[in-house]
Formats: structure tokens, C-alpha cells, sequence
């Protein structure tokens, strides 16, 4: 089925974006994975293409486009292309983070970030997640107390994506421990600042070249110029970017299952048992038919979503599901894949093979599966 979300200009888009990724990522994308980082400067890189915050208006470099359709485009052609790690701490630049950006920092706050985060000079994430805590925010112990012209930042977070490369952190604090939700605040914390530390770049299953790291804030003094937005709005804040983030998890979900069908089909058709294409034994054919329903379901249900983000009407019961739903989906897909593949599909020499690993934790961050079940399911009236 012909997909009919992109116009004229994504389709350029997207021959920039599968270019770039071409030259700059993917033959550099082994030793990325052996060293467990992407360098700093395949930002600036993706800055010079325009990949980079899009939507930031003209005044700060940016190109004053605010369509997700070409964060969408980004996301696709590292998938296909088998960046799962070198590619998502752009996707979450653009995704997750530079939302925060647009919407809550004072006239100020932008002249001083948002020409950095357009050009890659200035490389951020988010930290919410606390060692022992999960998907519970609310019971987060990171406190910000106000002290004259600053706030004083004591705890750490942990599975900080960007978490060795940022520069602007979006942090989750609790300005007011007494309260729960009301008492959560978002700051800014900079590249050294004092008592800012971090701790190793973690060793995961998959994703290894995507840093991802603990920090420590250890009495850490923040102006209070680096509050972003008002004091005590942090959870409403983290609420607002949610959809946003659960679709662009979903995006590169499908994207990962069709580059796994793609890989698979081609070699099926060469590797052969009993004297023919393996492809070619009926259970292969089924379940390689299975794989092809569920993709195009998902594409037309998420290509939907986005442009419910785009005129403002994508809701949080909305992404729940279609993230839920599309990692759920690259995760069979990309297991059957690896059953195809037999023996070789366990060889990391082959491409399916560090997909089934980066994507298990698709499942996981950004909100469980159980997490976005529960909120469909309240919003059902049960």
C-alpha cells in the first residue's frame, strides 16, 4: 500500500537525510558500537543538513517548520539504514527534548540555547528516571531547594539517553518535597556546573553506540534564571510532551520492523535447504505474509497519529496506544526474523541480529507496555 502522508518537500527531505546518513553514519557506525559512544560531532554535522530542531523559528537558525513529518523522515532512514543507537540521540534532540525548548523558555532562555541546539553545538536530553523508581515520577527524590538567587540540586537520575554528551539537561526536580505531582519543577543544568557529575556510560544489551548514563548532582548551584517555565509545573510540563515522545518511539518501531522484513526477504531468497530458497517453503511464505499485514496496519495507524500531532489533536490515550502497539509488533517481527535468518541471525555480522537487541528496550522506556495499557484503560472509565 502507497503511503500518502509526504509531499514533495519530505520526499527531498528524505534524500538529504538518507545521504547524510549514508556518508557520515553508517561507515562509522561499527567502531561507534565498539567505543559505546556517537561523537559530538555528528551533531554539528546534522546541523549543517537542517536536521536539527526544524521547527526553532529562522531568527535562531532554525527553518520555522513545524510539520513532525520531517522528524518522522529522520527517524525512518536511521532505522532502515540499521542506526538504531547512532541515530536516536538525534531523533530525541528533535523528539523529546527541543519541545521543552519552544514552549517554555522565556524570550532570554532562547536567545541563549536555541541557536546551539539548531547548529548540534549544544546537545541535550532529559532526566527523569531515578535509580529504584520506574515509570513512578512522582515519587522522585531529586530536590531543588531555593536558596537567594538560586536553587541548591541534591540526588541523581539514571538511563539518561545523551546522558555523556548533553550539555542541556532537562531535569526533573522537586522543588516542593512535601507535595507529590504539584511539587515538581523543570530546570536546566549545564555542562559544568560545580558538583555536576557523571557516572559511567552505561553497558547495555543493545543500543551501544547511544550513550546512556547515571548522574550525580551533588549540591549543585542553579540560577534560578534556568527554571524553565513556572515553579511547580514540572509533572503538567512532562505530561504536555508525552504523545509526542511515545510517537516518535513508535515511528522508529515500524521503521526497525520493516528494515527487519526487508533484510529477511533478501536472504530468504538466497539461502537455501533441501535444494531451494528457503523463502519459498509455505511456512516461510506465511509468516513472512503475517509480518507484511501487521507493518502496513501499523504504518496507516501511525502516519494518522502524526498528523493528529501536527493539527494538535494527538492525545496521550492516543500515543499510549501507538506506541504500545508498534513496539509490541517490532518485537515479533524482528524475533520471527531472527527464526528466519536460523543460525545466522545470532551472528551480530548481520544486521538482524543487533536489531533484536536494540529493540527490546523499545518496550520499556518511554513508558512501559503495562504503563500505556493502564492509561488507555482508565481513559475507558474502568
Amino acid at each position: 500500500m502507497e503511503r500518502e502522508i509526504f509531499e514533495a518537500d519530505h520526499k527531498d527531505f528524505r534524500e538529504s537525510v538518507r545521504r547524510f546518513v549514508a556518508d557520515e553514519i553508517s561507515p562509522n557506525f561499527e567502531q561507534w558500537e565498539e567505543e559505546g559512544m556517537t561523537p559530538r560531532e555528528v551533531f554539528k554535522k546534522a546541523g549543517e543538513k537542517n536536521m536539527l530542531a526544524m521547527n526553532a523559528p529562522e531568527e535562531f537558525g532554525g527553518l520555522g517548520i513545524d510539520d513532525f513529518r520531517f522528524n518522522q523522515v529522520i527517524a525512518e532512514e536511521g532505522q532502515y539504514a540499521g542506526a538504531t543507537g547512532a541515530m536516536l540521540g538525534l531523533t530525541l534532540h528533535n523528539d523529546v527534548c527541543f519541545p521543552y525548548f519552544m514552549e517554555y523558555c522565556t524570550p532570554e532562555q532562547q536567545e541563549r540555547w536555541i541557536p546551539g541546539i539548531v547548529d548540534g553545538s549544544l546537545i541535550t536530553a532529559v532526566a527523569m528516571t531515578e535509580p529504584g523508581i520506574g515509570s513512578d515520577l512522582a515519587s522522585m527524590s531529586t530536590k531543588a531547594i531555593k536558596d537567594g538567587d538560586h536553587y541548591v540540586v541534591d540526588d541523581s537520575k539514571t538511563f539518561i539517553t545523551n546522558g555523556i554528551n548533553a550539555d542541556l539537561i532537562i531535569t526533573a526536580v522537586k522543588t516542593d518535597p512535601k507535595e507529590k505531582h504539584k511539587g515538581m519543577s523543570l530546570m536546566i543544568i549545564e555542562r559544568g556546573m560545580d558538583g555536576f557529575e557523571r557516572g559511567r556510560n552505561l553497558d547495555k544489551v543493545g543500543m551501544h553506540s547511544q550513550d546512556t548514563a547515571e548522574l550525580f548532582f551533588n549540591e549543585v548551584p542553579v540560577p534560578v534564571e534556568n527554571m524553565l517555565g513556572d515553579e511547580g509545573m514540572g509533572f503538567k510540563y512532562l505530561i504536555f510532551n508525552l504523545a509526542q515522545e511515545r510517537l516518535s518511539i513508535a515511528v522508529a518501531a515500524i521503521a526497525s520492523a520493516q528494515a527487519a522484513l526487508d533484510w529477511t526477504l533478501e536472504y530468504v531468497k538466497e539461502r537455501t535447504a533441501f535444494g531451494k530458497p528457503i523463502g519459498s517453503f509455505q511456512n516461510s511464505r506465511f509468516k513472512l505474509a503475517e509480518m507484511k499485514t501487521e507493518i502496513d496496519i501499523g504504518t496507516v495507524y501511525l502516519d494518522r497519529c502524526v498528523m493528529a500531532l501536527n493539527e494538535g489533536k494527538l492525545s496521550v490515550e492516543d500515543g499510549a496506544k501507538v506506541k504500545w502497539w508498534s513496539t509490541e509488533m517490532c518485537g515479533r517481527v524482528v524475533d520471527e526474523c531472527v527464526q528466519l535468518h536460523g543460525g545466522y541471525g545470532y551472528m551480530n555480522e548481520y544486521p538482524i541480529a543487533r536489531a533484536w537487541a536494540d529493540n527490546r528496550v523499545t518496550r520499556i522506556y518511554g513508558g512501559t507496555t503495562e504503563i500505556m495499557k493502564e492509561i488507555i484503560g482508565r481513559s475507558l472509565g474502568v
